[in-house]
């Protein structure tokens, strides 16, 4: 017998099938749903059906019965008559022993850690999810879901080579949000509203979007009058974030999220997703309890020997990615994602958490690190790390495997210091430019793995790295506390905006060298969405709550800075070799890999390594000697002039000017077919300024030498 939730009569329960421990989460059979999931130390658990998201009562309440419906830890059972897009969630009784590491809470509605959708009540309250007692009517449901019903067309991961891969660094909801993208009201801030703007990401040139957190996460999860807008904060492994649909349906997103993924393949765009396996929004013991801490808290949270949450994220919580039934967790979400929602990659962030054990101590060899390195339904898919994490571990150069990319923070920093003038940089400059050889040389691997990127969602913009000093995070609430202090900028003498001409134009030459570099280096060019048209967060490096105009796209500045966006467009297309071909390489990365490099200054073969240098110059020969370029650098604050390798060594016998930073669109980048001659033994260089030359035989593509043609 049991006492019904709506009336408060004893009805006899009715019988159900005990079903299987496997597959975990809900799964659609022809006659009904089987539900298995994974409750260790708990005395009951329920399973609560629901016909709305905002329904404060479930529809029925399934008590399932330890002798029957569980095996091991594993409580299961099959309901019939049920089928995709029904709302459920379970309830989970035990003992609450904080100090034991149990925090069992039998008032609250729990979704299912391995549910493929999340429906959100129009009334949902994180802070009930915090309290004592029942928060049926304002907690997210899980949906059950049967994704072998959608019609891909074919379509399968792209599996790009690093080699001919430029990444976009992108905000799901921020990239169309603003009004100015001319996206229809109904679907701005969407995946169908990306959709609708791949014709942009066409003709900018990338090959990849790498998209912040798009698990459902909890955008409650911010100070008091602001929201979670990044999406650091996941409830979810499975779940596309619900959020960011236009459709209205609780398995809308799940239809939504792969129409957009199958339609950047077909426009030969692969789709990256950031992931947050680190910590989850359940935060530290004065948090919300959704998920994971209801069903089993001491297995998939690192504690302390008192209970406590170790806290290695800076978000309250440490998930124990080295615990066997988290690493399967972790596995099985990434099959997911790769085999049912077809994704060509993954940014791990914070990707040093994963090597360590379950009291936070880093591991030589952390399982779960080499169960993905290993995996064979992961191979030939893009693995990327940000190989640090908050508690103060720092792996770059050092993450383990061999199928991993590391984000270069390295890169990022000494770029800045170089290009803002900075001491004692160039040597770490010059390695940079090459593919790190200090940091990975080591190692023996390809270029590519080094991530290069100069700016990311985490701190400032390209425009804000020129435009401010420092950080202006007032709006965050938190009396700009918040974001780092270490920003390497500098506003090139006002801060912030201003009309000042002289300003302006350092500012623009400024963004212009650090795109060049970025996308000349040798490695994978990674740069953030709307840097290309020099988009601005006011200052703001920690925008993480800004879900307005600080944080969206503003796509009026396509015109504003129509020179930015074609200087980025060009140096894109040439990355990938689009104009012009060689003989020896199909794109730029694979030209540099296999060249003959000579490190010059002003002076041939006199590079300045000291410490008050601020320009370098490099040489380098293509493999068959049928394409030279000649890069010059200088970081000064006054003109340098530069002596040039003689025309007789050079195939075709010329120099051409491809790119000086210095100099008005169009002049600053030329395509490489209507390069103009540089006749002169030597170049001048103005001040922060970038030039690259170059000389060609008719063999090496593009324009013929003059004796050539």
């Amino acid at each position: 017998m049991k006492v019904t939730a709506k009336t408060g009569r004893r009805s006899a329960e009715p019988s159900y099938p005990k079903g299987n421990t496997s597959p975990l989460g809900a799964t659609v059979s022809p006659g009904g749903v089987n539900f298995s999931v994974f409750a260790r130390d708990c005395t009951g658990v329920e399973l609560l059906l629901f016909d709305a998201a905002d329904d404060a009562v479930p529809s029925r309440v399934i008590t399932l019965d330890p002798q029957q419906n569980r095996t091991y830890h594993y409580w299961h059972v099959f309901v019939p008559g049920i089928g995709a897009g029904q709302l459920y969630g379970f309830r989970v009784a035990g003992p609450f022993e904080p100090q034991r590491g149990r925090r069992f809470d039998s008032g609250k509605v729990l979704i299912d850690p391995y549910g493929r959708a999340v429906a959100v009540p129009k009334g949902y309250c994180r802070g009930d999810a915090c309290l004592p007692g029942d928060n049926a009517a304002t907690a997210m449901k899980s949906v059950v879901a049967d994704p072998r019903g959608y019609d891909w067309e074919g379509d399968l991961p792209l599996k790009r080579p690093y080699s001919s891969t430029v990444i976009y660094e992108m905000h799901v909801a921020g990239f169309t949000k603003d009004p100015s993208s001319g996206v229809p009201a109904e679907k701005r801030g969407t995946y169908a509203g990306l959709v609708e703007k791949i014709p942009y990401l066409k003709d900018l040139g990338v090959t990849a979007v790498e998209l912040l957190p798009v698990f459902q996460f909890d955008p409650h999860d911010a100070p008091f009058g602001l929201v979670n807008y990044w999406g650091y904060s996941p409830i979810s492994f499975f779940a596309p974030h619900a959020g960011f649909s236009s459709r209205s349906e609780p398995l809308g997103p799940l239809d939504e999220f792969r129409d957009m993924v199958k339609a950047l393949h077909k426009a030969g765009i692969e789709v990256i997703l950031d992931v947050v396996y680190n910590h989850t929004s359940e935060g530290d013991h004065k948090g919300p309890t959704f998920c994971f801490r209801g069903f089993a808290n001491d297995v998939y949270y690192s504690l302390s020997p008192d209970g406590s949450y170790i806290n290695h994220t800076g978000c309250g919580n440490t998930l124990n990615a080295n615990h066997h039934v988290v690493r399967r967790l972790i596995i099985d979400s990434l099959h997911y994602w790769v085999k049912e929602m077809h994704v060509d990659g993954f940014r791990f962030d914070l990707a040093s958490i994963l090597s360590r054990d379950g009291q936070g101590r880093p591991l030589k060899n952390p399982p779960i690190l080499w169960d993905i390195e290993s995996d064979p339904a992961l191979a030939g898919i893009k693995l990327i790390a940000e190989a640090w994490d908050a508690g103060g571990l720092y792996q770059v150069g050092s993450f383990i495997g061999d199928s991993w990319k590391e984000w270069n923070g390295e890169f990022r920093d000494d770029v800045r210091r170089f290009l803002k003038g900075d001491e004692g940089v160039v040597s770490r400059f010059a390695a940079r430019m090459l593919a790190s050889p200090d940091i990975y040389g080591h190692q023996e691997r390809e270029p590519e793995q080094s991530i290069n990127f100069v700016t990311c969602h985490d701190g400032f913009t390209l425009n804000d790295l020129v435009s401010y000093n420092e950080k202006h995070n007032e709006q965050n609430g938190e009396s700009n506390r918040d974001g780092s202090d270490s920003n390497l900028s500098w506003n090139c003498g006002v801060e912030g905006p201003t009309e000042a001409p002289e300003i302006e134009e350092l500012r623009n030459r400024q963004v212009k060298n650090f795109m060049a570099v970025t996308l000349l280096a040798l490695g994978t060019p990674m740069i953030l969405m709307g840097d290309e048209m020099r988009r601005s967060q006011q200052g703001n490096n920690n925008a993480y709550c800004q879900d307005n105009r600080i944080g969206w796209f503003d796509w009026t500045l396509q015109e504003r800075h129509a020179d930015i966006y074609r200087f980025t467009k060009e140096l894109i297309k040439a990355r990938l070799m689009q104009s012009g071909t060689l003989s020896e390489a199909r794109t730029l990365s694979q030209l540099l890999g296999q060249a003959r490099l000579e490190w010059q200054g002003v002076k041939l073969g006199s590079p300045d390594w000291s410490h008050e240098s601020h320009s370098i110059a490099l040489t380098v020969w293509s493999r068959s000697r049928h394409v030279v370029f000649h890069y010059m650098v200088n970081a000064y604050w006054e003109p340098l002039d530069f002596a040039l390798p003689p025309p007789r060594r050079l195939p075709g016998g010329t120099w051409y000017r491809w790119i000086d930073t210095s100099l008005a669109s169009p002049d600053d980048i030329v395509p490489w077919d209507l390069t103009p001659p540089h006749a002169s033994r030597s170049y001048r260089l103005p001040p922060r300024s970038l030039v690259v030359l170059i000389a060609k035989s008719r063999r090496g593509g593009g324009r013929p030498a003059p004796d050539e043609a």
